[in-house]
């Protein structure tokens, strides 16, 4: 009698209910954030690369990638970089998304509870620096420097990558449930009626952090770019990356802000609200 019960009671502990749905539930809250997001972040992606890699100024990439956006969309929106931006922002939201749904239906926890602990963390890392990663290594082979061979990307630069990767998840899925409630405390009800806390981090939190992780970024691109000892060592190394931080910094902000500003608030908002006519 009392297995029995005991059994009942672990079959009933998980929160099932419409879980097929709550699934399908993260992958059109994550398709919708990324399909939103991919055109734009593709085209500041590659003024980076090709600012780095002497291929043109930033400007002058960004100005010509918008110029095709206005005037022939189609061929940025159906362009191999916009596919490979949609697949990495999508593959990282419905990672962070799904971890959600199994977490609230192991511990029977709300259908639109949103984790923030390490594991979330982990999984969302591991996702984003892998997409990312595979995405870098076709970025820099197209957008690299002209006349010179496409070839493969070495570890240390991978490794720039990650940890710059790392930063940025951080930034984006764990700091603001984090933030967010401090922020609204000290925002107070009147400001609220504008923007919640949890907006507010949303936005801030990974465009921050890019004051530190655009650095890593432009090493990794430098390694790649002029591989070997004989461009003047680390020193000379550390003045290129110098040399372009402000305004790649700049650049990688504005990227961030749709990427996990614009596209984690349409991500958690219309996951939530889907969430909540399934609970």
């Amino acid at each position: 009698m009392d297995s029995a019960a005991s059994s009942s009671k672990a079959t009933t502990a998980w929160n099932t209910k419409n879980l097929p749905l709550r699934l399908g539930a993260d992958l059109v809250s994550a398709a919708s954030a990324a399909v939103l997001v991919a055109p734009i972040i593709s085209i500041i992606d590659r003024s980076i690369m090709e600012n780095a890699s002497g291929r043109a100024p930033l400007a002058a990439s960004l100005k010509s990638s918008l110029k095709t956006l206005l005037l022939h969309p189609h061929r940025i929106i159906l362009s191999k970089p916009c596919a490979l931006i949609f697949a990495l922002y999508g593959g990282t939201y419905l990672t962070a998304n799904t971890l959600d749904t199994t977490t609230a239906t192991v511990h029977s926890l709300p259908a639109n509870h949103v984790t923030t602990g390490a594991a979330k963390f982990a999984a969302s890392s591991a996702a984003n620096i892998g997409l990312c990663i595979y995405k870098d290594q076709i970025f820099v082979r197209l957008f690299g420097p002209r006349g010179v061979a496409p070839r493969p990307v070495a570890l240390p630069s991978y490794l720039l990558f990650a940890a710059r990767d790392g930063m940025t998840i951080f930034a984006s899925f764990n700091a603001p449930p984090l933030l967010g409630p401090a922020l609204s405390r000290a925002l107070g009800a009147e400001w609220q009626r504008y923007a919640s806390g949890q907006t507010l981090a949303q936005f801030a939190a990974p465009a921050a952090v890019q004051l530190a992780s655009t650095p890593l970024h432009l090493l990794g691109l430098d390694l790649y770019n002029r591989p070997g000892p004989g461009v003047g060592g680390w020193r000379d190394r550390w003045a290129a990356v110098r040399k372009n931080w402000a305004v790649s910094t700049a650049a990688r902000m504005c990227r961030i802000v749709p990427a996990f500003g614009v596209g984690g608030v349409v991500n958690f908002k219309v996951r939530r609200g889907l969430m909540e006519r399934l609970a």
